[in-house]
């Protein structure tokens, strides 16, 4: 994070200190409105301050705007991330409960399984023990 900070008050640091001045915008076609035309000429527009005309309060103004929002952003995230841990933790219990029931019904499953397969076995055994008997 410090790397990338450093760069960033670089970055800003020479847009603060560069101007608009030279922004030429060429004249290349014919403007069909007025409104082209003062844009053009820059005249009448509610345009923003050029950079070079902000004073050092508006800097400063400005400086504390950005470390508030900053601020504001890093705790916001710091919620964020902690309600995901919590949405995570409920929905690890969610499961394993969930789990667990589906755990118990497949083994009610099987023991109905066994006890159908040991009747039907001794079933097949008992009559084959009357099917005996009654041959001898």
């Amino acid at each position: 994070m410090g790397v990338s900070q450093k760069w960033f008050r670089i970055v800003r640091g020479r847009f603060l200190r560069s101007s608009n001045k030279d922004i030429i915008l060429p004249r290349t076609s014919v403007c069909t409105n007025e409104s082209e035309e003062a844009i053009l000429r820059n005249e009448d527009l509610n345009l923003p301050t050029p950079i070079s005309s902000i004073n050092k309060e508006d800097v400063a103004a400005i400086k504390i705007q950005a470390y508030f929002r900053g601020h504001l952003a890093r705790r916001a995230y710091r919620a964020l991330k902690s309600l995901v841990k919590l949405q995570a933790l409920v929905r690890g219990v969610w499961v394993r409960k969930q789990s667990r029931i589906a755990m118990q019904c497949m083994h009610a499953l099987v023991r109905l399984q066994v006890r159908v397969r040991a009747r039907q076995l001794l079933g097949s055994f008992d009559k084959e023990r009357l099917t005996n008997l009654q041959n001898v």
